[in-house]
């Protein structure tokens, strides 16, 4: 079977995470829901999504191909139910469309245009209805709130049967030490870490610097960085390649991404290339404690959470100088370069330039690609034509221009 992710009606809700990926690419735990599922069903995977992003997620098309959606956390359960379908059964819960199995490859941009992107619809196939439990991420602080369960979970997977490289002398260890897992090639000196909470894992070439306080569930992923005296309470994900100083508590760095200085971010997601200014601080609880709301692209307003605890949402490609602020339940869409000292609105519309309390100007794509070239560049990676293609897209439809001029789609 070739397996493909579709993206289906909360691709909009997630945004704007999903702007520049498809929901399967999201990072939850220690893993995508990619990786995750490659893991379990010992396959490569490609994905169904808009066609704008098709060029960076290529898809993948055989004439046995089952389809699984990109948002659907995996389970053993999930997996036996999905890979037992047969070509033309789809597996539903009552609204919910879980995964179908097609040999008619020529449907399949037809199922995403006009079936998968609502949520009810009557499906052209034969329903097979399945009763287990299942979690849809179906918006973004779904992450950070489940980032701890799918943290024990990915610890499990990717531990069975494995030896931990040793944890060095020097560090001070609170509760199990075999709830840490360090990687070849990682280094972890003169640090606390508290495993009373959740599991540590440390990934390959990760560093944990000296005086750096690790509070389980928490994740270092490839070649991440906690520097010196950095404050990590769980459930926190740093991403591959992310570098974290300062106090965090329930934060998703999806990667490649930098707090490297003080201040504090909680209950945030935070995409890829994005680089927060030293002393930057988000609150994530309000004044009177009450529910947060956030923005939601896909209303075009501002949306009750169920929360009480949110911070910040950040888009890729998205900076922050020195000393910013961000209220409680921000939203910030890509290729944002925001400065000053008072609080951003809730709401960042992506390619705004400019500080906080005056008026934004447009983030020209052209001066905003060219640091995006710089910044990928120290990681041996290139702002390539592709890169270029999808951002554009993005600029084109939900930039601060199109907000602007009210015509924002």
């Amino acid at each position: 079977m070739n397996v493909i992710f579709f993206d289906n009606w909360s691709r909009p809700h997630l945004m704007p995470l999903t702007l520049t990926r498809p929901a399967a690419d999201l990072r939850v735990g220690i893993l995508t829901l990619r990786e995750k599922w490659e893991q379990l069903l010992g396959t490569r995977t490609s994905s169904l999504t808009k066609p704008y992003l098709q060029e960076k997620f290529p898809l993948a098309e055989s004439n046995d191909n089952l389809l699984i959606a990109g948002n659907l956390i995996p389970s053993s359960e999930l997996v036996r139910a999905i890979t037992s379908l047969s070509s033309g059964e789809a597996l539903c819960n009552e609204n919910d469309l879980l995964a179908f199995r097609t040999d008619d490859s020529s449907d399949l941009r037809n199922f995403f245009d006009h079936y998968l992107q609502v949520r009810s619809v009557a499906l052209p196939l034969r329903q097979r209805p399945y009763d287990g439990d299942y979690q849809f991420i179906e918006r973004p602080y779904h992450i950070f709130l489940w980032n701890g369960q799918e943290m024990e979970r990915d610890f499990a997977l990717l531990t069975a049967g494995r030896e931990s490289q040793p944890l060095s002398p020097t560090n001070t260890v609170i509760g199990d030490a075999s709830r840490i897992f360090i990687e070849e090639g990682a280094v972890v000196e003169a640090s606390l870490l508290n495993t009373r909470e959740g599991v540590i894992y440390i990934g390959r070439h990760a560093e944990v610097m000296e005086g750096s306080k690790l509070r389980g569930p928490v994740a270092l992923c490839d070649h991440a960085v906690t520097k010196m005296d950095a404050k990590i309470y769980g459930a926190t994900t740093l991403g591959p390649y992310c570098k974290c100083g300062g106090e965090l508590g329930n934060v998703m760095m999806l990667g490649y991404s930098n707090k490297a200085h003080d201040g504090f971010i909680g209950n945030a997601v935070i995409g890829e290339w994005c680089n927060l200014g030293a002393d930057t601080n988000c609150s994530n609880l309000k004044n009177n404690y009450s529910e947060v709301r956030l923005w939601d692209y896909a209303t075009g307003r501002m949306e009750p959470t169920g929360q009480q605890f949110c911070g910040l949402i950040m888009g890729d490609h998205s900076k922050c100088g020195i000393n910013t602020m961000f209220n409680t339940g921000t939203v910030v869409g890509t290729f944002c370069c925001l400065f000053g000292s008072g609080f951003h609105p809730k709401h960042v519309p992506s390619f705004s330039f400019g500080e906080a309390g005056q008026p934004y100007e447009v983030h020209q794509p052209e001066k905003a690609f060219a640091t995006a070239d710089l910044v990928m560049q120290r990681r041996h990676k290139n702002f390539n034509t592709i890169e270029q293609n999808l951002f554009q897209y993005v600029f084109n439809s939900v930039s601060l221009e199109k907000h602007q001029n009210g015509n924002c789609q």
